[in-house]
């Protein structure tokens, strides 16, 4: 029978520690909302005892969005009766409270952070346990830096805690020291001695990911055992971060026949999280990350496109589908074969063509491509267009490219007092002008092309990152916007960061172009 994995997210609490992202209250409670959206089993809501802020943020998340019995709202205590109590006044108004507590079990805690002896560490321990149970039912306990621990001396701790009331214990790689195969043997040895001492108790693991190994150590601790998880969203947290919840979650789901196990999380809400803890943290998302990477489902290269187009298996094992997004994205570049462009024209209802006019107008693509980067369906149009119209035959074909935005000049003045910005914009023979002002040069700046252009677009998502060295840099601008309640995302790349995000603007715009107003002949 397959087991069900209980998924602690701390995204709010060990993600939060990562230093500049620190969120405010209401910031807190957005995430928490969507944690819940995402059915996570429990949500670590902060550190109650290290300020007020803090308390008060765990109080709120107890109260607005702990207000279910499926979800279970915690907080971190140190085992002192101060932290214990912080946590137990924050966390009781929650329809299933919990108090987690830490405490270390390696010598080199024991010895040099606490100074004590294990016998005195021990019993400080039981006795954090005891209190703790007198204020509440579910007691986690921590024992931190398990994976550089004697074993033995470890397994007294649980053993001793559990007798005192502990209801969940959580074994933590906290330095990301452990490697799979050593951490899963631990994991099987106490889950074993566990089960038989009390089967009530949960086992956890917590693994961090300095060498890289957080996701793999955590799969490795479920296979041997583990009943539940601690993961934060994108694998953000302390130093190089913790297991990602998203990365885990689909291990799970794409290799169940090999773990026999699931979690309750609701995989269409995985993107819609990242992006939402991404943004209030500010935090990007390095591109190539597994599940939640810009390019996680992106395709440009000639044999994987061919290969993908063939049969979506050959090179996708995750249907983007499943984590919240349309589609795979098959990224038209130089690198892009023949399949992939004659795929794209087709879906445009302008595949019809001999090999002739395609071989040609895929030659004039790759000179496009090698100029631009990356190649847009309204770049198709405008390419299969011109082709034809400069043919010296009869053979003629209107394509609407009239309808696309070029961009004609930008000037924008930046300032604190009065930052403004003046576009000119092509449209066909027509050409338009605006001058605005706005919060800011790049406000100014979308709010003169969202005039000329007369598209009502929400700006969701602003990202800016340089893809080379030097004072040359290339800077990229990728944009997220929406209209009429569809999403669009369109990038652009120059040396100039502003006629970046004005190219990143114009391509989202014509994007719309393409979806809603160009009507395609069936045949050219």
């Amino acid at each position: 029978m397959s087991k069900k994995i209980w998924l602690f997210d701390t995204t709010l609490r060990d993600g939060e520690q990562v230093p500049g992202a620190k969120l405010n209250l209401y910031e807190k409670l957005e995430v928490a909302h969507q944690l819940k959206k995402l059915q996570v089993d429990i949500i670590e809501a902060g550190f109650p005892a290290s300020s007020e802020g803090d308390f008060n943020a765990v109080k709120q998340i107890a109260q607005k969005v702990g207000n279910t019995d499926d979800l279970m709202i915690t907080a971190l205590a140190r085992a002192v009766k101060g932290d214990i109590d912080a946590v137990y006044e924050s966390v009781k108004y929650a329809e299933s409270p919990m108090i987690h507590m830490v405490l270390g079990t390696s010598d080199i805690h024991v010895e040099k952070k606490f100074s004590k002896s294990k016998d005195q560490i021990l019993q400080i321990g039981i006795d954090a346990v005891k209190y703790a149970k007198t204020l509440m039912p579910q007691i986690q306990y921590s024992t931190e830096d398990a994976s550089r621990s004697d074993f033995e001396y470890l397994w007294k701790t649980i053993e001793a805690v559990m007798k005192a009331g502990a209801t969940m214990i959580n074994v933590p790689d906290t330095v990301g020291y452990a490697v799979p195969e050593e951490f899963g043997a631990m994991i099987a040895k106490l889950n074993d001695r566990m089960k038989n001492l009390d089967d009530s108790v949960l086992l956890s693991v917590h693994c961090h990911n300095d060498l890289g190994m957080a996701t793999a150590n955590t799969l490795a601790a479920i296979k041997n055992g583990a009943d539940k998880v601690e993961c934060t969203i994108n694998g953000i947290g302390e130093r190089a971060g913790n297991a990602a919840l998203e990365e885990v979650v689909m291990a799970l789901s794409t290799r169940h026949n090999y773990f026999d196990a699931y979690t309750r999380v609701n995989k269409k809400e995985i993107m819609n999280t990242s992006r939402i803890v991404s943004s209030l943290m500010g935090i990007d998302v390095q591109v190539n990350k597994a599940i939640t990477g810009d390019n996680a489902f992106a395709h440009s290269s000639g044999i994987h496109q061919d290969g993908l187009l063939k049969s979506r298996d050959a090179y996708e094992i995750v249907s983007p589908t499943e984590v919240g997004l349309d589609d795979m994205e098959l990224v038209l570049t130089a690198r892009s074969g023949r399949h992939a462009v004659k795929n794209a024209l087709e879906n445009l209802s302008i595949g019809h063509l001999t090999e002739e006019h395609f071989e040609e107008i895929f030659a004039d693509f790759l000179k496009l491509a090698d100029a631009k980067k990356e190649v847009y369906d309204h770049d198709l149009f405008i390419l299969v267009e011109n082709y034809f119209n400069k043919q010296t035959s009869s053979e003629k074909v209107n394509l609407h490219s009239d309808k696309f935005y070029h961009l004609e000049d930008i000037q924008v003045i930046s300032n604190p007092i009065f930052p403004s910005a003046s576009v000119k914009v092509r449209k066909g023979d027509e050409v338009f002008k605006a001058s605005t002002v706005g919060t800011g040069s790049i406000d100014a700046l979308y709010s003169a092309l969202q005039e000329v252009t007369e598209f009502e677009v929400k700006l969701m998502e602003y990202k800016i990152s340089s893809v080379s060295r030097g004072k040359e840099a290339l800077g990229k601008v990728k944009l997220q916007v929406q209209y009429n309640g569809q999403t669009y995302i369109a990038k652009a790349s120059d040396t100039d960061v502003i006629k970046a995000s004005a190219l990143a603007y114009i391509n989202a715009i014509n994007t719309i172009v393409v979806d809603n107003f160009i009507y395609i002949p069936q045949t050219v």
